[in-house]
């Protein structure tokens, strides 16, 4: 059955017809989004949901999208998404964070224009039939100072744009290295000493807890007299009544704004005040950056729900279509090995170490540790998957952690997960052989040989003779039948470890008399989604 995807907000022609073109099934009704309570009547039925900015994906919403997988925002911002409940629900956030990169970067390039030589107001009193040439006196980009907060994607534009009006440009980012600002072209700095140098400030950076009002009170009064502030990022990240009374005694000389704290911004403390420019957040509002995310995310969704690629996530790791098919044999290793240990343990958990040895190092190791990660957490949570069962460690207190090493031993490439308890540690390698198929190659150190199959019995013992008549006569005496088995030992009368394939699943009772024979000391069965 073809995937099928409701579209609940304005999306283009083109951008329809490219899931239809994938064998996706589309369901386009652009004002849906607006109407809550008829949205959660029917998102049950998808498996995708693509939006831009009016349908707000809640808490409430993911609780009636039960087949839902992937959310696919037609732009870069999320904030109409609730993220830690899609995260989970194991629901994918996909965003377009290039499709209107230049747009936003030209438009606060408009705006610092605009305010530099009050555009807007000059406009308004030029259509009244004024000429009053000597009251807009403005002043020139080219040798002033711009302060660029956040060099990132848009940034970086700003950035290229600003030196090409002849600007010095310096920037703040703690995650800007000096290799990348040289490129740029920009002088790395500090807070403070961007706000005490620069003739222009201007804001790329998302609304998180540690930038929010990242220009305050107190770091307005820091800045140059006589700069000009410009915001087309996240409203938000500005005190907009401390910025209104810098502008009310002249300390800042005026102000663009492209985005508000509360949007629809119908109420501002800077509307209305001299040489403030403000625009209703037209910064992705061009035609080209409308269709290009428009495309962008079709495609994204689309190849996620029919191959597996994950693009733009803010949720997940990034897999090509590629990777996906040459990962796809090591995630369901990864899957397994994490599912063996998980229905193996019984007490709370406290570290899980993936170790990834020789190819497999190599590959898209945040990919494979989510699918690790996901085996572990099924046993007790069977809803999880790779997008919540890191959420759902972490909520635990589990650490986590990641180890890679050279090719060692007979195997080309092999993981190893290790699961640590308060009193215990259980670890399991696998790999993946030719034939593309998963197998187990060491449990408790015991070298082994297994394929994984769906339903699977699991003993420990001292390696005595009669363990196999035992398991043999126990399996048939009760209507259990074995279809294969493979035996591994530590050494000659030590450890042993026994792995039956069975038809079917044994009852507790089976299970009950082959520990009363009290040669086992451990009899655990397995399942496996195969």
């Amino acid at each position: 059955m073809a995937p099928k995807v409701l579209i609940s907000d304005s999306l283009s022609d083109a951008a329809v017809q490219i899931f239809r073109d994938r064998g996706i099934d589309v369901t386009f009704e652009p004002g849906l989004g607006k109407d809550k309570d008829r949205l959660a009547d029917v998102i049950g039925q998808y498996d995708g949901l693509a939006i831009r900015s009016a349908t707000k994906v809640t808490e409430k919403l993911l609780d009636r999208a039960t087949n839902l997988k992937v959310v696919g925002r037609a732009g870069i911002g999320t904030d109409n998404i609730d993220k830690d409940a899609a995260s989970r629900r194991g629901v994918i956030v996909m965003n377009t964070p290039f499709g209107n990169m230049i747009t936003t970067a030209e438009h606060a390039i408009a705006m610092m224009f605009a305010v530099a030589r009050q555009i807007p107001e000059a406009n308004t009193s030029t259509h009244a039939g004024k000429w009053e040439k000597s009251r807009f006196m403005g002043v020139e980009l080219s040798g002033k100072t711009l302060g660029v907060i956040g060099a990132g994607n848009i940034g970086g534009i700003v950035c290229d744009r600003a030196r090409a009006l002849r600007m010095k440009v310096v920037a703040y980012d703690p995650f800007l290295s000096e290799d990348r600002a040289t490129k740029l072209g920009v002088e790395k700095v500090e807070l403070d000493d961007l706000l005490a140098r620069a003739d222009f400030i201007t804001l790329h950076v998302p609304l998180t807890e540690q930038t929010k009002n990242i220009l305050s009170a107190e770091s307005i009064a820091k800045t140059k007299p006589g700069v000009r502030i410009i915001n087309c990022a996240r409203g938000g990240l500005v005190d907009e009544a401390a910025l209104a009374e810098a502008l009310k005694s002249g300390h800042v000389a005026g102000a663009a704004f492209d985005v508000f704290a509360e949007e629809p911004a119908t109420n501002s403390p800077l509307f209305n005040l001299p040489n403030v420019v403000v625009t209703p957040h037209l910064g992705a509002a061009t035609t080209e950056a409308q269709e290009n995310v428009a495309l962008q995310v079709a495609e994204q969704m689309s190849d996620y729900l029919l191959t597996g690629a994950v693009t733009n996530a803010l949720n997940m790791p990034s897999v090509t279509a590629e990777e996906a098919k040459v990962m796809g044999p090591w995630v369901k290793v990864a899957e397994h090995l994490g599912a063996f240990v998980g229905q193996m343990t019984n007490e709370p958990l406290k570290a899980i170490e993936i170790i990834y040895n020789g190819s497999v190092a190599s590959m898209n190791l945040e990919a494979l540790n989510c699918s690790a990660i996901a085996g572990v957490m099924k046993a007790t949570n069977p809803d999880v998957n790779m997008v919540s069962a890191p959420v759902v460690a972490r909520e635990r207190g589990v650490e986590i952690s990641t180890t890679h090493q050279d090719k060692s031993g007979a195997f080309d490439g092999y993981i190893k997960l290790v699961v640590k308890t308060a009193t215990r540690e259980r670890s399991i390698a696998g790999t993946v052989f030719s034939d593309g198929k998963p197998r187990f190659i060491q449990i408790k150190g015991i070298n082994i040989d297994a394929e994984v199959g769906a339903h699977m019995l699991y003993t420990t013992n001292h390696d005595e003779p009669g363990i196999i008549g035992t398991l043999g006569v126990t399996m048939g005496e009760n209507g259990v039948n074995i279809a294969n088995f493979t035996l591994g030992r530590s050494d000659r009368g030590k450890d042993a470890i026994a792995l039956l394939y069975l038809d079917d699943q044994p009852d507790a009772d089976v299970l009950d008399k082959l520990r009363a024979t009290g040669l086992f000391q451990n009899v655990s069965p397995l399942r496996f989604n195969v």
